[in-house]
């Protein structure tokens, strides 16, 4: 029998542990960490669901942070996933800016970040590979649109803003101005944070209610479904019926928006995707394979009125 040389040898040795070495990394499961804002709406409980079934189906090995809406928490799990060695880092920023830092320390780990759901303002784009979400002045600006065609263009307005300084917060109130913009009888008369959530909602409506001249507000436009559906519960418990008294229009098209509608008691909402789990992973997948992808991926919505609510009611997943 004839023996190989000692680098024949070698060279098959070499092989075979390259082998194993790529079997085991295919074995491997992909690790990604996710900081999410919080659970303040119907709505990211379904941005959540999405994110946490859509990794299970692909056996993606999730590390989930809730943040409780508070922008270092978020920080500590940016780190914490650092320190984990994840795949990927993904998350949906509380507010737009602040995150230069860690996102600095995260380039430096060679982790790739994708953001969900909101952008943030940094100076070097490159510290995120993608953002995935809705774009939030087009939906303020629908929303403005709406209620400009509801109202023949005159109403007084009250405003419950999302959370100071978040990105929809900001964007769905610059898209809502320009669109009312165009009419001298549409006019803003109050405005104030409801953070997003279905309590603040109703606490800020009672207080907008108290005010000298709650009679004159003909209209209501919230930044999100929850503080809307906060804000009629504080409309009936004063007597006021809402969707006929007050045009109400919000943003989200969750389940119970439609549900409000069916009962007459809101006038519009304006869709945000929540389920955004398979897009998400998708761009996880594609930046493990070494694919470039775009700076900016938009996610399909439309615009729901009351006639449509009932039609439509079955279809809502979240």
């Amino acid at each position: 029998m004839k023996l190989s040389s000692p680098k024949t040898i070698a060279a098959l040795l070499a092989l075979a542990v390259a082998g194993a070495f790529s079997a085991h990394a295919a074995d491997k499961k992909v690790v990604v960490g996710f900081s999410q804002i919080g659970a303040e709406s119907g709505w990211r409980s379904a941005n959540t669901d999405s994110i946490k079934s859509e990794a299970a189906k692909r056996g993606i090995d999730l590390k989930f942070a809730d943040a409780q809406q508070k922008q270092e928490n978020q920080i500590k799990a940016l780190r914490s996933f650092i320190a984990q060695n994840v795949d990927v880092i993904a998350f949906s920023p509380v507010v737009e800016t602040g995150w230069e830092p860690v996102m600095k320390e995260i380039k430096k780990a060679g982790i790739p970040v994708i953001l969900s759901d909101r952008a943030v303002k940094v100076t070097d784009p490159s510290l995120y590979v993608t953002f995935i979400g809705s774009d939030f002045v087009e939906e303020g600006r629908r929303a403005g649109n709406w209620l400009a065609k509801a109202t023949g263009g005159k109403a007084v307005i009250a405003e419950l803003v999302g959370t100071p300084g978040s990105a929809p917060a900001i964007d769905r109130k610059k898209g809502f101005e320009e669109a009312i913009s165009k009419f001298p009888g549409m006019k803003i008369v109050k405005s104030q944070s409801g953070d997003f959530t279905r309590a603040k909602g109703k606490e800020v409506m009672e207080s907008f209610l108290k005010s000298p001249d709650a009679k004159e507000i003909t209209a209501l436009f919230a930044h999100n479904d929850d503080m809307a559906l906060g804000a009629i519960q504080a409309l009936e418990e004063a007597g006021v019926k809402p969707g006929k008294d007050m045009q109400i229009v919000s943003i989200d098209g969750i389940k119970s928006a439609f549900e409000a509608m069916a009962a007459g008691k809101l006038n519009c909402t304006v869709e945000c995707n929540p389920l955004i789990g398979p897009q998400l992973f998708d761009a996880v997948n594609a930046v493990l394979a070494g694919k470039t992808l775009p700076k900016r991926t938009a996610v399909q919505e439309g615009v729901y009125e009351q006639s449509q609510a009932a039609a439509e009611l079955p279809n809502r997943k979240y």
